[in-house]
């Protein structure tokens, strides 16, 4: 039986549609990056021809705002734009997993196993499930966000699910969660370094773990996996009906022979296990080359480090052993050949995204980022707001920052060394504060215009909607991005109420 949507859906499908209306309405990207590097070499002239500058909280040093318009400003515009576009983070990992992950597409590898584990799975349980495999595939870092939505997407059709459903649902683990895990990562490492010497600043000698949100953060993940179930199946799924293919779409593999998909995947199966059998016992070996060299551990290890090279010849490897079972692939020239095919269709990303890098570079070099945040740190603290009251205002200012800029340790380069100092004086362990920043960067992360996975998500919407803009993009993530940071703060604010640490020896005052 068919139900009647009450007045609260009605709204919020009304006010996605005009969303989707407005960013629609918005130019191409690749124009909207070309009119965003014009605003912000204006931005940039303007300010410095006023002599605009910043000190840096953590050097105390004075910082000039660079004028992109300035001699010294053309200057690095010309000489950095291939600089920029080849060291863009995201551009070798794009590139390099496709050559794998498009691999064992072409031989119908990945169809294969999603048939075989959609046999096993309870419908009930598929969004949840792909909300989980995401958060716990941040081990990946950022090339979670090239694997896990588009393989998501692929399980929903197979269902007779929309695809675009999957791919937000993917999207929102890998990205909206980004920061939430059962496990510590190179995130947890890295930010607790950053806090680590904000902290110093008024307590030298103070040392913020890896740990010191270890108690929340699995518990997040949880969370975070059960709202975004709710999100898809009630929100993002309604609004998108029934998916409908392109008739002029290509077959996306080539299938096997039934009598020989079994023995393929068998022998891929073999293959893979015997590949990560043999990274295990490299790694496990004492003064493995894939360990840390100083503390021996995994952490900052050439291991995690090289992860998306690894998970290349993960690929490639069990790809070739379906293909040549299943006949998919005849000769070693059919190797190459499905590769070329795999990367042809990142031919619109890679012209977005040298565009894309030099924005994100001119806006980094002109230190207009630096100034945002650091204006937005006086304002906060000229509130004279502290607490808990304090941290929330503090985590609302850094998810208005995060939507112009993009990289999260940078960002909390910029905020730690005001706002740890700062909550410390009023006597809050620096570890709330690193989470409180952690929930509204993550929440974000989807919905930044300079982020560059935008235009991966775009790309990726796109193979499903060819007529999709960025108006269908922020009308998929909007309710992730609300449902998240809403329900994640009032977690943040519940927690310390329940008298549970958010890590291991880590209250939320200093010396409970």
């Amino acid at each position: 039986m068919r139900t009647t949507p009450g007045a609260g859906s009605r709204a919020l499908a009304a006010t996605l549609n005009v969303v989707e209306r407005v960013g629609n309405a918005l130019p191409h990207p690749f124009m909207l990056f070309v009119y965003l590097s014009i605003l912000i070499a204006a931005v940039s002239a303007v300010a410095g021809w006023l002599g605009a500058s910043v000190v840096h909280p953590g050097t105390g040093k004075q910082v000039m705002i660079h004028s992109i318009l300035s001699g010294e400003g053309l200057t690095y515009v010309v000489t950095s734009a291939l600089k920029n576009f080849v060291e863009f983070p995201p551009l070798p990992l794009v590139v390099v997993l496709m050559l794998g992950i498009g691999l064992a597409q072409q031989v119908g590898l990945i169809e294969a196993v999603l048939r075989r584990a959609l046999a096993g799975v309870k419908p009930r349980y598929v969004t949840l499930t792909v909300m989980l495999v995401g958060i716990i595939s941040h081990l990946a870092s950022d090339a979670s966000a090239l694997i896990v939505p588009p393989l998501a997407a692929m399980v929903f059709l197979k269902m007779g699910r929309h695809p675009l459903a999957g791919l937000a649902a993917g999207f929102a683990a890998t990205g909206a969660a980004f920061t939430a895990n059962f496990v510590i990562t190179s995130t947890d490492v890295l930010l607790s370094g950053i806090t680590t010497a904000a902290a110093g600043i008024v307590a030298p000698g103070t040392t913020v773990s890896p740990l010191a949100n270890y108690f929340f953060m699995p518990a997040s993940a949880v969370m975070l996996a059960v709202v975004g179930t709710i999100v898809t199946e009630k929100i993002i799924e309604p609004r998108l009906g029934t998916y409908t293919p392109d008739p002029d779409d290509d077959a996306e593999s080539p299938a096997a022979e039934p009598a020989l998909n079994g023995k393929a995947l068998r022998n891929a199966g073999i293959t893979a296990v015997l590949y990560l059998l043999a990274v295990a016992i490299v790694t496990a070996v004492p003064g493995s080359p894939l360990r840390n060299p100083e503390t021996g551990g995994l952490l900052k290890s050439p291991l995690l480090e090289g992860i998306v090279p690894i998970l290349l010849m993960f690929f490639v490897s069990t790809a070739i052993a379906y293909g040549v079972t299943a006949r998919t692939i005849t000769s070693t020239s059919d190797i190459p050949a499905l590769m070329s095919k795999s990367i042809k269709e990142l031919s619109g990303f890679l012209v977005l995204i040298f565009v894309a890098a030099q924005a994100i570079a001119w806006f980094t070099w002109s230190n207009l980022g630096l100034l945002l945040a650091v204006h937005g740190a006086a304002l906060l603290k000229s509130l004279g707001i502290g607490g808990i009251l304090g941290l929330v205002g503090f985590s609302l200012l850094t998810a208005a920052l995060s939507l112009v800029i993009a990289s999260g340790s940078a960002l909390w380069s910029l905020e730690a060394p005001t706002f740890v100092p700062m909550f410390m004086l009023q006597g809050v362990n620096p570890a709330y504060v690193q989470a409180a920043y952690r929930i509204a960067d993550s929440s974000t992360n989807m919905m930044v215009p300079l982020s560059p996975y935008i235009a991966i998500l775009l790309g990726f919407i796109q193979r499903y909607d060819k007529k999709a803009r960025l108006g269908t993009l922020f009308s998929l993530m909007l309710p992730y991005t609300a449902a998240f940071y809403a329900s994640w703060l009032l977690f943040f604010v519940v927690w310390p109420a329940l008298g549970i640490p958010i890590g291991p020896g880590e209250t939320f005052h200093i010396g409970r």
